[in-house]
């Protein structure tokens, strides 16, 4: 099998390496830096034109090309496993360095803080999960429990294990979070029917549910703070 053309082959100002240690990385674009993670091409395609193919796919968007798997990647003509390993891996290195600075966020104060602690889990997240954040008397977090994992149309919590954890975790207050891949932030009728369970379970157990937040890659939903909770 003839090999692509490798970076080192490259006309001088074509090569993104060189580019990254002369200009910075904030010079490289989207393609040059997936060029980088993947060393040479196709046949046909220099790394550079196989990784604009790549980001055409999906938009340009980095948040979907973090959803594809690696037998997903490999079905372009070009990318073996090795080099779809590489582009996972660093995709998922990207999702753990947002994880390593909201670690310093202990204590809750308004829903976008429980958005945030989120991200590392349920960005990018192809199917719906449903979690909890066990918190203390002054909202400092606790733990983070996924008590439900569904397919790709939706997921169903159960009240009875959700306090079993709660109660298990010593918690004070709970918040809700459960995610919508579609990225549609508004409620179904079914959500808004759990949660009033779940909170009405709460208040006999004085665990109070302090919100219920539906996580999309691109935004939120606060049932606290649209008032229906």
């Amino acid at each position: 099998m003839e090999k692509g053309l490798g970076i080192l082959q490259w006309a001088e100002e074509d090569r993104p390496r060189e580019k990254l240690l002369s200009k910075g990385k904030s010079s490289l674009s989207e393609a040059e830096l997936i060029a980088i993670l993947i060393g040479s091409g196709s046949r046909d395609l220099s790394a550079v034109d196989l990784a604009k193919v790549m980001l055409s796919y999906v938009d340009h968007d980095l948040h979907l090309l973090a959803k594809l798997s690696v037998p997903e990647l490999q079905s372009f003509k070009g990318i073996g496993e090795a080099k779809a390993v590489s582009i996972v891996s660093a995709l998922e290195l990207g999702r753990r360095r947002k994880e390593s600075n909201l670690r310093k966020k202990e204590y809750l104060r308004e829903s976008k803080d429980a958005y945030d602690l989120m991200i590392p889990l349920l960005m990018d997240q192809p199917i719906e999960q449903f979690w909890v954040i066990m918190l203390t008397r002054n909202n400092k977090v606790l733990h983070k429990r996924c008590v439900s994992q569904g397919g790709f149309s939706g997921t169903i919590a159960d009240p009875k294990v959700i306090f079993k954890k709660a109660l298990e975790d010593m918690a004070n207050g709970i918040i809700l979070v459960h995610n919508h891949p579609s990225g549609n932030k508004k409620p179904s009728s079914a959500d808004l029917r759990l949660t009033k369970k779940i909170v009405d379970a709460g208040r006999l157990l004085e665990i109070p549910v302090l919100d219920h937040i539906i996580f999309t890659d691109e935004g939120y939903y606060s049932f606290s703070d649209e008032g229906v909770l």
